[in-house]
C-alpha cells in the first residue's frame, strides 16, 4: 500500500509520504488546459453529493435541496434546481436520459429531475430517516438510509419504491450504511461509515458479506467510486480517499491519496483521469452564509 500526497503548485507537482509497510514515492498533478483545478461552488452551499455526465458536473446542497450544474472545462455554473425551505440533497446520480436523482437526507425522501431543465420529474416519499446515497443499476436505483436497516430502491420508470429490508451485519444499528457503489456482477458495495465496515450485497437474493480489508479501515467512510477492479471510498473527517482493489470476497488497500486541498470531502466522481471531491467542511462548527465550498480535482 502507498500514501501519495499530492501538493498543488503553478507546476502541479506533488510528492508522497512514505508510511510504515509503504514506500513513498513522487506523485504528479498535471494542469488540464481548460479543466481548473479547484472549482467554487456558491458561498454556504453545504455540497454533499456529486455527479459528473460528459463534462458537466451537479451537486446538491445539504442547506436547501438546491442543485448547482457546472462545466468541468471552465468551472463556472449556475442553480439548476432551486432550494426550498425543509429540503435537502445528498447523494446524486445522472443516467443515460439525462435524468438526475437525488436523495433527499433528512427529508426522508428522493426526487428526480430533468438535468436539463431542472424540472421535478418524481417525488418520493420514503418515510426514511436519512436517505444518504443512491447508485443506478439495470434494476432500478438502489439508496441507503443511514439511520434505518433498508435499502429503498426506485425503478427506472420512476414507479412504486418499495423498501428493502437489511438484516445481519448490514441491518446492525448505529453502523450509518452511507456510500452504495454497484460491481460489474451487479452486487451492491456498502461502506458502514461508523462501524468501520464494507459489504456486498446481492438485490437478486439478499444475500451479503463484509469484505475482508486486511486490516485497513474505511472508518468514517462516505461516498463510493468504483472505477474497474479499484474501489475508491471518501474517509470525510481525515481527509483521505482510500483506493481499494476489490476481489470477490476482500478489499486490498492500494493507496491513500491526501492533498492539502481536501477539507472533509464527502463524495467523489470521475472524468477521464481524474477524481473530483467534494468539500463538505462537515467540520465546521456552526455553517454561514458566508463560508465558501470547492470540488478538486486530482489524479485517479
Amino acid at each position: 500500500m502507498r500514501r501519495r500526497t499530492l501538493i498543488a503548485g503553478g507546476a502541479g507537482i506533488g510528492a508522497a509520504l512514505a508510511i510504515p509497510g509503504g514506500t513513498g514515492h513522487a506523485a504528479t498533478t498535471h494542469r488540464t488546459p481548460g479543466f481548473p483545478d479547484v472549482i467554487d461552488l456558491p458561498d454556504g452551499f453545504q455540497p454533499e453529493g456529486i455527479a459528473i455526465s460528459g463534462t458537466t458536473f451537479y451537486v446538491g446542497s445539504l442547506v436547501d435541496g438546491a442543485v448547482y450544474r457546472g462545466s468541468l472545462v471552465t468551472g463556472r455554473g449556475s442553480i439548476l434546481v432551486p432550494g426550498r425551505s425543509g429540503g435537502q440533497a445528498t447523494g446524486v446520480k445522472v443516467d443515460a436520459r439525462g435524468r438526475l436523482w437525488v436523495c433527499g437526507a433528512g427529508t426522508g425522501g428522493a426526487s428526480v429531475y430533468d438535468a436539463r431543465t431542472g424540472r421535478a420529474l418524481a417525488q418520493y416519499s420514503l418515510g426514511g430517516s436519512f436517505v444518504n446515497d443512491v447508485v443506478l443499476t439495470p434494476q432500478g436505483a438502489y439508496l441507503t438510509d443511514s439511520d434505518r436497516p433498508v435499502l429503498y430502491q426506485l425503478p427506472l420508470d420512476l414507479g412504486a419504491a418499495r423498501a428493502i429490508d437489511l438484516t445481519g451485519g448490514l441491518g446492525e444499528a448505529g453502523a450509518f450504511n452511507n456510500g452504495i457503489e454497484v460491481t460489474a456482477e451487479g452486487r451492491l458495495v456498502i461502506v458502514q461509515m461508523l462501524a468501520d465496515r464494507l459489504f456486498s450485497y446481492d438485490p437478486r437474493s439478499g444475500a451479503s458479506f463484509q469484505y475482508d480489508l486486511g486490516g485497513a479501515t474505511v472508518l468514517q467512510g462516505d461516498g463510493l467510486l468504483r472505477r474497474g477492479p479499484y474501489l475508491y471510498v471518501v474517509r470525510n473527517s481525515f481527509n483521505v480517499i482510500a483506493k481499494f482493489r476489490l476481489r470477490r470476497t476482500s478489499a486490498e488497500l492500494v493507496e491513500e491519496i491526501t492533498d492539502p486541498r481536501l477539507r472533509v470531502p464527502a463524495t467523489i466522481a470521475d472524468f477521464g483521469g481524474w477524481i473530483y471531491a467534494v468539500n463538505a467542511r462537515f467540520d465546521l462548527p456552526a455553517p454561514a452564509p458566508t463560508d465558501t465550498y470547492t470540488i478538486v480535482k486530482l489524479s485517479a
